[in-house]
C-alpha cells in the first residue's frame, strides 16, 4: 500500500505554511511506523497502557511538557511557543473496537476480537508528528499547543474524563480554539472536508421491556404475549420519528436489539427491544427521550402489559463553531492547496464525545478521506467494518492539517 499521495501540493502562497508539506512527507515513515505498532496492539476502552506507551516514546525528545492521566491511560502534552499568547487544543482518540480483523494486512491485529476499525490509530500517529512538527516550528508561536490523546471515545466518554482533569488547563492560558481530525474510508484520499454548525449526531440508547404473562403456545388466551407489543413498539417508534418530528430538525430511532422467548411453544413472560436515539439538536433530543416512554407504556396498555423504559444518555450533538468550522476549509486549502478542502454538505449520524469539548471551545472537527488506491468510493469497507482499509497516504495531509491549524491560530 502506497505511503505518499500522488500530485500533492508542496509550496503554498502562505508563508507560515511553507514547506509544511515536504515536512509531513519527510515524516511519513515515523507516521506511518507508529500507525501500525498501535494497530498491530489494539486496546479497548479507558485503559490503554500500551498505547500510551508508543505515544509516550513517540513523543521523547521534544520540548513538551507532558502528563497522563490519572483515571485513564490519556496523555496530554503541552508545547510553548517563543512568544506568550493563548492556547490552541490538538486532538487525537485511542481506543480501538470489539471487532475481529479480517483485512488479511501485514500488520492486522495481533489481539483477537480487537481492531483499530475506526481509524484511532491513524489519528495518533498523526498528532504525534504534528506534535514534532509543531515542536521544530515553535518560534512561530505565540501561545501553547496542548496535545490532547484521548483514550475511551467508543462510548466511553472518555472527553469528559479529561476535561474533568483538567485539560483545558494544563497549558495555564485559556484554550481559545479546539480541532480534531477523524480519517474515514468514504472520502478520497487527502481530501478534508468541514462544515459549521451541527455536524455529528448526539447518540442516546433506549432499553424496553415488555412484561406480561407466560403460557403455552397453543393457548394464547391464557397467558398474555408481551412479543406483538414489542412488535407494535417497533412501528409505533417510526411513526414518532415521521409524525411528530420536525423534518427540519431530523431524528433516528433504531431497534437494534429484540430478544424474547427461548422456543416455538412458549410465550414468554418478558420481550426486550433496544436501540439508538440520534439527533442533530439538543432540542429534538430532549423531545424524543421525553416521549419515547409515554410511547412504550401507551403500546403496552393497548396489549395489556406493563413497559419499563430506560433511557441511558450518550454523547451530545457535536456542533462545529459557525467561524470555526469554515475556516477549516480555508487553513487545508491554504496549506495544501484548494484541491484538498472540500465543504460538507451533510452532518453524520453518528456520534463523537469530541462533542464534549466543543461545548466549551470554539472549535471543529472535520474528516479526513483515506479511501484505499484503486477502490471504488461506493464500495470501499467503511470505518467500524471488520475489513476496512485506510490509505496511509492520506495521514501526510493530517499531520499538515492538526499542524497549520494551530500555527494559523498562534500567529
Amino acid at each position: 500500500m502506497s505511503t505518499t499521495l500522488p500530485n500533492a501540493q508542496t509550496t503554498t502562497s502562505e508563508p507560515r505554511f511553507t514547506g509544511l508539506a515536504e515536512a509531513a512527507r519527510a515524516l511519513q515513515p515515523r507516521t506511518v511506523a507508529l500507525r501500525r505498532q498501535v494497530h498491530r496492539h489494539p486496546e479497548q476502552g479507558l485503559d490503554l497502557p500500551a498505547t500510551q506507551a508508543a505515544i509516550l516514546h513517540a513523543l521523547s525528545g521534544l520540548p513538551l511538557e507532558i502528563t497522563t492521566g490519572r483515571s485513564t491511560s490519556s496523555v496530554v502534552a503541552v508545547l510553548r511557543g517563543a512568544q506568550p499568547g493563548p492556547s490552541v487544543l490538538l486532538r487525537a482518540d485511542m481506543d480501538a473496537l470489539p471487532l475481529q480483523e479480517d483485512t488479511g494486512l501485514p500488520y492486522a491485529s495481533e489481539v483477537d476480537g480487537s481492531m483499530h476499525a475506526c481509524g484511532h490509530d491513524t489519528h495518533v500517529a498523526m498528532l504525534a508528528s504534528a506534535a514534532r512538527l509543531l515542536s521544530s516550528r515553535r518560534e512561530a508561536l505565540a501561545g501553547q499547543v496542548v496535545f490532547m490523546f484521548q483514550p475511551g471515545e467508543e462510548g466511553q466518554h472518555g472527553a469528559k474524563y479529561m476535561l474533568d482533569e483538567g485539560v483545558l488547563e494544563a497549558a495555564g492560558a485559556p484554550v481559545e480554539r479546539a480541532f480534531a481530525l477523524h480519517i474515514t474510508s468514504t472520502l478520497q484520499s487527502g481530501v478534508v472536508v468541514s462544515r459549521p454548525g451541527p455536524t455529528m449526531a448526539s447518540a442516546d440508547t433506549f432499553h424496553v421491556t415488555f412484561t406480561g404473562r407466560g403460557g403455552h403456545g397453543g393457548m394464547p388466551h391464557d397467558a398474555l404475549d408481551p412479543i406483538p407489543a414489542a412488535a407494535a413498539l417497533v412501528g409505533a417508534l417510526q411513526t414518532l420519528v415521521a409524525r411528530r418530528v420536525s423534518v427540519h430538525h431530523p431524528a433516528v430511532v433504531t431497534v437494534g436489539h429484540i430478544k424474547a422467548g427461548t422456543t416455538t411453544n412458549i410465550i414468554p413472560e418478558t420481550a426486550l427491544v433496544e436501540g439508538t436515539i440520534r439527533t442533530l439538536s439538543e432540542e429534538t433530543r430532549a423531545f424524543v427521550k421525553r416521549e419515547l416512554p409515554k410511547v412504550a407504556e401507551h403500546v403496552a396498555a393497548a396489549h395489556g402489559c406493563r413497559a419499563r423504559v430506560e433511557i441511558v444518555p450518550g454523547y451530545p450533538v457535536t456542533v462545529n463553531d459557525a467561524e470555526v468550522g469554515l475556516h477549516v476549509g480555508e487553513v487545508t486549502a491554504a496549506a495544501l492547496g484548494s484541491r484538498w478542502s472540500a465543504p460538507m454538505d451533510d452532518p453524520l449520524m453518528g456520534a463523537e464525545d469530541f462533542s464534549y469539548v466543543l461545548q466549551r471551545v470554539p472549535g471543529a472537527i472535520a474528516f479526513l478521506g483515506a479511501c484505499p488506491r484503486g477502490v471504488d468510493l461506493a464500495h470501499a469497507e467503511p470505518n467500524h467494518s471488520n475489513r476496512v482499509l485506510f490509505d496511509e497516504a492520506a495521514m501526510e495531509h493530517g499531520v499538515v492539517v492538526y499542524t497549520a491549524f494551530a500555527l494559523d491560530a498562534l500567529r
